[in-house]
Parts: structure tokens; sequence; C-alpha cells
């Protein structure tokens, strides 16, 4: 008999109880992270440095490593309320299958039009953005998740959404960009032709497929260049982590009213803001001593920032238009092979997170996206959820971790993101099914080329 079995299969907070205000992980933090420099003083960034880039009360956000608690808004908050609380699930089905006395749960972010927990911080960021009076925002998007949330907010608030998507997801889903122009956003395959440093990557690198370093760059080039609007980011930053913390938040007080102590947390990690946003509680009861938790952060081999990258200053994007930030990394030149499909593409990781892996507070792992994938099917014929590429990283290693329970006799309980649905990545699942996908892992030789171009500073 499971320890667990008087619970719901499913596990709802009531309305009354969505967590009201954000949570600041970086106020628990003792080695806080590095700031965001400069790239031409070298010089932590002031407030007035961002403010061509980003909204007045986002950069507030960003530079803020004291507040522990954040208020949500009562239009962020209102909003919420379409589609959280999100429920804490008890994969029953999947433990039968695995035949693991481990027990296992997972935050689901998918029960909405844009598929993944993304909306979280695009709706305030949104609502920022209306409340300073802007007309518009750019951003970049890889797998399409982000660019789908920012132009549902910025529909919901009236605000124009320019889009620079990456080439090589533009063109292999293309209903994900459909979805972005139904919302009214006007999306463009990056690198395009349309800004300077589009032509610039194109010129230098024919027929590149694109990454999210080179969309970046276009976004943020847009937004300085268009009176009136702003940039906003999907992952990597302070402010991004700390509107995903409604992930976290939400799991802990559903841990907390149904009994479940966790042992294990595991999220995917591409820029970090769904594995910030779900550890971000549990993280802070580690860090102030209260409790411990094995908390492990899930990378593609084929863009290993975490566990092959270095741990340095570097560009933010690939045409060095952003601030720097100290963060783990591939070299802002990396681009990710073209046969990756399942997201987390981006060459580095949020400094919170690049911070906390540093000082010991976290391991990660690197897995390939056949076993990815298979751990993705598995969990869709048992869970009746078809899980996005990203999410799927966190099924794969939950699955090996049970499995670990099921040789050792433990009963550990695991708990992960299921960040979003896969219905929007079919083709990746196409080239699964197909016996077509095939494992990347870049060389040493391969990942120097992109550690050539991080800038050697002593810092």
């Amino acid at each position: 008999m499971s320890k667990y079995d008087n619970i719901p299969y499913k596990m709802y907070l009531d309305e009354n109880e969505i967590p009201t205000a954000w949570y600041n992980v970086r106020s628990d933090m003792k080695n806080k992270p590095a700031p965001l420099i400069h790239p031409g003083t070298l010089q932590p960034l002031k407030f007035e440095d961002m403010q061509p880039i980003f909204c007045d009360e986002l950069i507030r956000q960003e530079l803020d490593n004291d507040t522990k608690y954040v208020p949500i808004p009562d239009e962020v908050l209102n909003f919420y309320k379409m589609y959280r609380p999100s429920p804490l699930t008890h994969a029953v089905f999947l433990e039968k299958m695995l035949d693991t006395p481990a027990h296992i749960f997972y935050k689901f972010e998918g029960n909405n039009t844009s598929g993944s927990h993304k909306l979280n911080s695009a709706i305030a960021q949104a609502y920022y953005a209306k409340k300073q009076g802007l007309k518009g925002v750019t951003t970049e998007t890889g797998a399409g998740q982000w660019g789908t949330a920012l132009s549902m907010a910025c529909s919901y608030f009236g605000l124009d959404c320019k889009v620079y998507m990456v080439k090589v997801s533009y063109e292999q889903k293309p209903f994900r960009r459909e979805v972005m122009r139904t919302y009214g956003a006007n999306v463009t395959p990056s690198p395009s032709m349309d800004t300077e440093i589009g032509r610039k990557i194109n010129a230098e690198h024919p027929g590149t497929t694109g990454s999210l370093g080179c969309a970046i760059s276009e976004a943020v080039e847009a937004a300085v260049s268009t009176p009136g609007y702003r940039y906003e980011l999907g992952s990597v930053l302070n402010q991004v982590l700390l509107h995903q913390s409604i992930i976290g938040l939400e799991t802990k007080a559903a841990c907390e009213k149904f009994g479940i102590k966790p042992d294990i947390i595991i999220g995917c990690a591409g820029g970090g803001s769904n594995l910030g946003g779900l550890i971000s509680p549990f993280m802070g009861e580690k860090l102030r001593g209260e409790a411990d938790y094995q908390i492990i952060a899930i990378e593609p081999a084929s863009c290993p920032s975490f566990t092959r990258g270095r741990y340095v200053y570097d560009f933010a994007d690939t045409g060095k238009v952003c601030p720097m930030a100290k963060m783990y990394t591939l070299g802002h030149d990396f681009i990710p092979s073209a046969n990756h499909a399942g997201g987390l593409r981006y060459h580095g990781m949020s400094p919170i997170l690049s911070q906390l892996y540093a000082d010991g507070y976290m391991e990660a792992r690197s897995v390939e996206q056949t076993a990815v994938f298979e751990a993705a099917e598995k969990f869709a014929r048992v869970e009746g959820i078809l899980p996005a590429p990203e999410s799927s990283h966190a099924i794969r290693a939950a699955i090996d971790e049970a499995l670990k329970c099921k040789e050792t006799g433990e009963e550990k309980t695991i708990i992960f993101g299921l960040t979003g649905t896969g219905y929007f990545d079919l083709t990746a699942y196409e080239a699964f099914n197909n016996g077509t996908m095939t494992d990347y892992i870049p060389s040493d030789e391969d990942l120097e080329k992109g550690f050539a171009s991080i800038p050697k500073l002593d810092l």
C-alpha cells in the first residue's frame, strides 16, 4: 500500500489559494548572481543603462537582490485565474508501468493556449509595458512557446508584438507560428534580412539555421530602433525567474496541503525559466537550512551549457548588442545542430541558476534526444498527455530515478516539471516514430569553436 493512496490523482489549490506574491530566491542566496555588465565599460549595469532595452519596472525587478516577496499586480493575478492554479498530478500509471516503489508527481503547466509555462512571465511583462504607455514589444522565440505566450499577452493588453523566430523552428513548426499570427504578432524567421545584425550573420554564416542568440540580437536591435518599443525575454533573466516562481510556490503549497514530501525535484534546463520557477521556494528552504532536496537540471546533450560549458562572462546574444552575463555558456557564437529537435537551444544559462550550480546546491545531467523521445512516448501512452520535447528531458530523468529506486528498493518521492504540451512538435515526433531521428553530441573540437567567441576578460 502506498503512503499516497489517499490523495487525489490531480491536486488543485483553490482559486483563493493562488499565491499573491512572487518569491525572489536571490534574497536567500549568500552568493548573489554576478551582475550584468556593460560590454563597453565592463561595469555593472545601472538602471539608466537598461532603460533603452527593458521596461522600467522590469529593470527594478532585474536589479533587486533583496526583496523576498514581490506583490503580483491585480491585473496579472486576474489573468492567472484563467488557467491557474495548475494541477500537481500523481503519475500513478507511470509508476505502475515502471513497477517502481518511487512516487512520481508532475506539475503540469500546459493547460493554456500557449501550451506552456511561458505565459506566467509573458502576461507580467506585457502588463508592465502597457502600464508604462508603450506601443509594443519585440522578442525572440526558439521552439515557439515564448513567442506564442507573449503574443497572447500582448493581444490581451492591446500591444504590438514583433517576434523573431529561430529559422529552423520557423520552418519545422509552422502551426506554432500561425498561433502567434492569430494573436496578432508579426513573426520573422531569424536571422533575417530586416536588421543590420541579421544581414551580418547571414553574410558570415550562409545558410545558417539560426540560434536563440541570433534572434535575441535582432529583437533587441528592433526594439532600440523603434520608438515606443521595448524588448522582452522569456528566460534567463532574473525578472523571468521571479515571475515563474508561481510554479514552485503552487507546487510547494500543494505538497503541504496534501502531505507530499519530495526527495528529488527535476526540471529541464534551456535558459532556466522553468527550472528556476519550479525549484525556487524549495531552493529557498535549502539555502536557509530548513530542508534538503536533490535538485537536478536536465539539458540536451547537443546543447550542454551546464555540463560542458564554462562559467564566465559572455554575451547573451550572437550580435553582441546585449549586456554580458556571468553564466555557464558554450559561447555566444555556438549554434546547436539543426538535427536537435527538443528545444532548449540557448547557448547559456540563467545567472541565478549558474551561481547555485557553481555553489553546489544542484546537479546537472545531459541526455540524448532519442532517449528523451523514448521517455516522452512512454509517458504519453500511460499518462494521457503528449509532452513537449523540452519537458520530456525531465521525464527522462524522472524515469531513470524511478528505475534506480526499483533496483535499490528505495521509496523516494520525485517531482518534475511538465512545462507544456507537444502538439506543435509533431515533426520531431514523426522523425522519432520513423526512426530517422539521430543523436548528436558535439565533440570537444566543436565546442571549442563556440568557446573561442567568449571574450577574454580579467574579471
